[in-house]
């Protein structure tokens, strides 16, 4: 058999599970065995707004489907904007409070041009002010499968374009809030004038960098409940006034705006911090795990690449697959 070009493949374990993390930019597949292991891995930046010619079939096929004519009996389960109302086909979000069972229990087979394929439901919070993820949640149930001591009451985030806080209790996402902080950051350093000096400078060091993001953070912590509202155009008047540098600029007005998240966490939690931990990219997870200790939350860790563990962990709730073991739990945990 040839390797598929994108292949990064475990020996010698037998699959049970296609598992796709199908989101808005990258489309990411799994070949899981019966544990939860990943034998093999393949991603393509085919999310749902940069489809092939061929579209979702298209994307399916070249990504997982050598894997599906090899073993045709393997479930598929899709989790992400796949299931979104501009995806392959929608499926209804499960409301909160929810565990991985009442994930599973959300799941919608749909029969399509590639065979069955499981999809996913997202999460919502309901009420005046509505909120819903979409493939998130599947990194969150992998969380908690990977450190369950995290079940009896945690904040699960997820940094990225839209920041989820997700709280855990007893299991159950209980609730959660979207920001948009890196939309934000990308609207600001593109289309304003406070992104302009960095347009037209070098790279600063890392050093004076990481100086510039915590001077944003301890200004976003110092503007109180005002907010960082009256403090964006100080990211240009200090670079006017010779006391930023141009290289810097964009480092302070994301110490900024991730310090407004953090400082809007803290005022709505009500009560002491829970353990947080932060799943998502290892790089910006550290700037996160940085913005927590200058606002004093202490009890921060890092786990990276949750999302298979937890497709395949709503697939078993689902009765998709039977565990041989207990879900592989060495996978590597960070912080």
């Amino acid at each position: 058999m040839i390797q598929h070009p994108d292949a990064h493949r475990a020996p010698d374990l037998q699959p049970a599970l296609i598992g796709l993390d199908w989101g808005t930019s990258a489309l990411r597949a799994y070949l899981l065995d019966g544990d939860g292991n990943v034998i093999e891995r393949r991603s393509r930046p085919w999310g749902i707004q940069h489809l092939p010619a061929g579209g979702y079939a298209e994307a399916f096929e070249t990504v997982a489907g050598d894997w599906r004519g090899r073993w045709p009996d393997l479930p598929v389960v899709a989790a992400g904007m796949v299931g979104s109302r501009t995806g392959w086909r929608e499926v209804p979000y499960v409301e909160c409070p929810a565990d991985a069972h009442a994930i599973a229990a959300g799941i919608v087979p749909f029969e399509s041009e590639c065979g069955r394929i499981h999809l996913v439901p997202g999460l919502l919070q309901g009420g005046p002010a509505p909120d819903v993820m979409r493939g998130e949640e599947t990194q969150i149930v992998g969380a908690l499968a990977r450190d369950p001591a995290l079940a009896t009451s945690a904040l699960v985030v997820l940094p990225g374009t839209h920041c989820k806080w997700a709280r855990v209790q007893d299991g159950c996402v209980t609730g959660f809030t979207t920001y948009l902080t890196g939309e934000l950051f990308a609207m600001l350093r593109d289309h304003s004038i406070v992104g302009r000096p960095a347009r037209d400078a070098t790279i600063g060091t890392a050093a004076s960098r990481a100086v510039a993001f915590r001077r944003g953070l301890a200004v976003a912590r110092a503007s109180g409940a005002a907010g960082i509202a009256g403090k964006l155009f100080t990211t240009r008047s200090l670079f006017l006034c010779g006391d930023l540098a141009a290289a810097d600029t964009l480092d302070y007005l994301s110490g900024l705006l991730v310090g407004e998240e953090l400082r809007s966490v803290l005022a709505t939690l009500g009560g002491p911090c829970p353990p947080c931990v932060l799943v998502g990219e290892p790089t910006l997870c550290d700037r996160y795990r940085d913005a927590c200790a200058v606002f004093g939350i202490e009890r921060v860790r890092s786990l990276d690449e949750t999302g298979p563990l937890g497709l395949w962990q709503i697939a078993r709730a689902a009765g998709l697959v039977a565990a041989r073991h207990p879900p592989a739990m060495e996978a590597t945990r960070r912080g």
